[in-house]
C-alpha cells in the first residue's frame, strides 16, 4: 500500500465514523416510540453544536417540517448552536451563538429556553437535545456572576488544562440552567432528553452541565478543580463569592438525585464515542485490515497520549504486535492541550500559535513516526472543528518532518495549524452536525 492510498483509507474510515455519529437517525429512532397524540403542547428546546440535525429530525418526527395540517398539538422549539452549524427549519429557531467562550447571544437564547420550559404544564412534553458544546451554548450565569465573568473563567480553564469532567463541575454551580435546574424549570411537564455524548463515560450529568440530570458533583467540587490548577485566586471574585457562599451553604447545591424535579425526566445518550469506533474499525476491516480498538475513554495531555500512540505503531511495525500489519489501530476520546506560562504570577503564555487538540496530537506523533514508512496517523474532531480553527484536525505520516523540519518549534508554541497548513495536510471537514469527541486512526501498510 502507498501512503497515498493510506491517506485515502483514512479519510474513508473518518468518514465511516462520522456517518454512524449521525444525530439525526437516533433521533428519529428515538421519537418513533413516542405517542405526541398524549400531549396537549410540545416544546422542543436545547443546545450544542449538533442541535442544528438534532431538531430537523424533531421537525419530521413531530410533522412540523409539512403542511400545518399535519402538525401534532402546539408548540415552540428554540436551540442554540454554534455559528454556522444550521439549516433550514420551519418551526424550530435556531439560535447561533459562541463557543468555546460564550456571548450575548447565547445568554439570550438560554434565557428564552429557561422561559419556555417554565411555561410547560403537566399534559405537556419537552423534547431536550442535548450535544457537544452545549455547556458553553447554554451560558445563564447565576447572581453574582456575570458572564464576562464566565467567559475569563472559561478562559482560565481553557488554559489550565481542565478536562470537560471538570469544567463542568465549575459551570454547574455557576448557572441558573444547568445542573438539574432546567429540569425543575420544566417540572411537572414530561422531559425526554435526548443526549449526543461528547464526554469520556457519557455520564448525562456532564453531557452539556446535565441541564435535566442530577448533578453528582458539589461546591466543594467546584472550589477543588480550581484550586487543583491553581487559578482559585485569578479566577473572578464574583465567582470565588458564588462557591464560597455554596460551601456556607448559603445558597441550595444543584439538584441531586432523588429531588421531585426528575420524577418525569427521561435522558437517553443516543450516540456516542464508542459507536463511532465501532463503525470505523468495521470499515477498516473492508479495507483489508486487522483493526484493533484501544479506547474510547482516552484522556490527558495531548502531546504525551501522542508519543504513546506513535509507539504502539513503532511496535506493531517492528514486531507485529499488538496488531499484524496491515493494521489499523482506533481510538477515541478527548485529550487537553495545557498552555505553558511563563511566571505563575504573570500568568504569560508561552506559544501563542493556533491549533487543537488533533492537530497538536497529528504533529507530535508525526516527530516520533519520522522516517517510519508504510505509516499515516489521522487526528480529527467529530463535530468538524479543532479549538478555535477551520480544520477538524490533520493527517501525517513518516515523511512529513521531511517535508517541513520545523515541526518541534511549532509545537514548542502551540502553532500546530500553521504547520499543517504550510505543508497541506489540514483536515477539513466543514460542520458535521454532530459531535462524539475526536476520532484517532493510525493505519500501518503491509510490508513492500
Amino acid at each position: 500500500m502507498s501512503t497515498r492510498t493510506l491517506r485515502k483509507h483514512a479519510r474513508a474510515i473518518f468518514d465511516a465514523a462520522l456517518a454512524a455519529a449521525d444525530p439525526s437517525r437516533a433521533v428519529e429512532r428515538h421519537l418513533a416510540r413516542i405517542d405526541f397524540s398524549r400531549f396537549q403542547n410540545i416544546y422542543v428546546l436545547g443546545a450544542g453544536k449538533a442541535g442544528a440535525s438534532m431538531a430537523l429530525a424533531c421537525e419530521r418526527a413531530l410533522r412540523w417540517d409539512g403542511p400545518a395540517g399535519l402538525s401534532v398539538p402546539a408548540g415552540a422549539g428554540l436551540v442554540n448552536v454554534k455559528y454556522g452549524h444550521t439549516t433550514s427549519l420551519r418551526r424550530i429557531e435556531l439560535n447561533e451563538c459562541g463557543h468555546p467562550e460564550p456571548d450575548e447571544r447565547g445568554m439570550s437564547g438560554a434565557q428564552r429556553i429557561a422561559a419556555l420550559a417554565a411555561q410547560a404544564q403537566r399534559g405537556d412534553l419537552v423534547l431536550c437535545l442535548i450535544s457537544g458544546g452545549a455547556s458553553a451554548l447554554l451560558p445563564l450565569p447565576a447572581p453574582p456572576v456575570t458572564l464576562e465573568e464566565k467567559r475569563e473563567l472559561t478562559r482560565l480553564l481553557l488554559a489550565a488544562g481542565a478536562d470537560i469532567h471538570e469544567m463542568n463541575a465549575v459551570r454547574k454551580h455557576l448557572s441558573r440552567i444547568k445542573g438539574g435546574e432546567l429540569a425543575r424549570l420544566a417540572a411537572p411537564a414530561r422531559v425526554e432528553s435526548l443526549l449526543l455524548s461528547d464526554v469520556v463515560g457519557d455520564n448525562p450529568d456532564v453531557i452539556g452541565s446535565g441541564p435535566t440530570a442530577p448533578d453528582a458533583s458539589t461546591f466543594a467540587d467546584a472550589a477543588a478543580v480550581l484550586k487543583r490548577y491553581g487559578i482559585w485566586r485569578r479566577a473572578p471574585k464574583a465567582v470565588r463569592a458564588r462557591i464560597e457562599s455554596g460551601l456556607r451553604l448559603e445558597i441550595p447545591e444543584t439538584l441531586k438525585p432523588g429531588d421531585a424535579a426528575f420524577r418525569r425526566v427521561r435522558n437517553t445518550v443516543i450516540g456516542s464515542n464508542r459507536l463511532a469506533l465501532t463503525a470505523a474499525s468495521a470499515r477498516a476491516r473492508e479495507l483489508g485490515y486487522r483493526t484493533l480498538i484501544l479506547s474510547s475513554e482516552i484522556v490527558g495531555e495531548t502531546r504525551e497520549i501522542a508519543r504513546m500512540h506513535a509507539a504502539i505503531l513503532r511496535e506493531a511495525a517492528h514486531t507485529g504486535h499488538p496488531v499484524k500489519p496491515p493494521a489499523c489501530i482506533i481510538s477515541g476520546g478527548e485529550t487537553t492541550v495545557t498552555l505553558k506560562t511563563d511566571t505563575l504570577k504573570t500568568g504569560a503564555l508561552k506559544g501563542r500559535g493556533m491549533g487543537g487538540r488533533n492537530q497538536e496530537f497529528a504533529l507530535a506523533a508525526a516527530i516520533d513516526l519520522a522516517g517510519l514508512p508504510n505509516a499515516v496517523v489521522f487526528s480529527a474532531g467529530t463535530d468538524g472543528t479543532d479549538g478555535p480553527t477551520d480544520a477538524a484536525g490533520a493527517i501525517a505520516d513518516g515523511r512529513t518532518l521531511a517535508r517541513n523540519p520545523e515541526a518541534r518549534r511549532y509545537l514548542d508554541n502551540h502553532d500546530s495549524y500553521r504547520y499543517f497548513e504550510s505543508i497541506g495536510d489540514l483536515v477539513k471537514t466543514g460542520p458535521t452536525h454532530t459531535n462524539v469527541m475526536d476520532v484517532r486512526i493510525m493505519l500501518l501498510g503491509a510490508a513492500e
